[in-house]
């Protein structure tokens, strides 16, 4: 029998994207079916204005999760998004824009993950402006979710506001404060594994969630 992994993320989040390699890996292990849930932690009313004050914070926070997983955050991004004036700090437009290709191309979600965190910390895109992501989607063969993006119906905000009410009572139910989080269901039920599980090699990763 399979073992679930619920991956709960905010496509704004520095340490899941950190976290993007070990989540690939996850993905195409034989034993695990991976599902993603974005919380919207940091969408809409969990958004912000980037003022100075939490421009440096985020980049020293960036610096921290470079050094431990070698995920790059170029100087391009600092200075071009983190460092916009009266920029936003606002997953809605990545949120949606995953709900959108879940819809179309379900497969490919975790795919279309990487390629919107790598459009903004590589390429330093802004990606909460909505243009830029359905951009980001087109560019890359994600054309149907990218037209959804651009005039959402009523079918993808359902599909949307439905996945990010079911990770935020995921969170609610097992004491989650923040993102990343992996919870791990199995024939033996479903428990929230430990905090720092994703900082760790793939192999004891594997053995933490056998163990959990």
């Amino acid at each position: 029998m399979k073992t679930t992994v619920t991956y709960l993320f905010d496509p704004l989040c520095g340490w899941c994207y950190g976290a993007a390699p070990m989540i690939g890996k996850l993905s195409g292990h034989s034993d695990i079916t991976l599902v993603l849930a974005p919380s919207g932690l940091f969408s809409d009313s969990g958004g912000r204005v980037m003022d100075a004050a939490f421009a440096e914070y985020a980049w020293s926070n960036d610096q921290r999760i470079e050094k431990l997983t070698g995920q790059r955050f170029t100087p391009e991004y600092r200075s071009h998004i983190l460092g916009k004036p009266g920029g936003r700090f606002d997953s809605a437009a990545t949120t949606m824009a995953l709900s959108a290709v879940a819809m179309s191309a379900p497969e490919r979600e975790l795919d279309a993950l990487r390629l919107v965190q790598e459009a903004r910390y590589l390429y330093a895109q802004d990606t909460c402006d909505w243009s830029v992501v359905a951009t980001v989607l087109r560019n890359n063969n994600f054309n149907r979710a990218a037209d959804s993006l651009a005039s959402p119906d009523d079918a993808l905000r359902d599909r949307h506001r439905t996945r990010i009410r079911n990770a935020q009572e995921m969170m609610h139910r097992f004491g989650v404060q923040g993102v990343p989080a992996l919870i791990i269901s199995d024939e033996q039920g479903s428990r929230l594994l430990r905090s720092n599980a994703l900082d760790t090699s793939f192999d004891t990763l594997l053995s933490d969630i056998a163990a959990a």
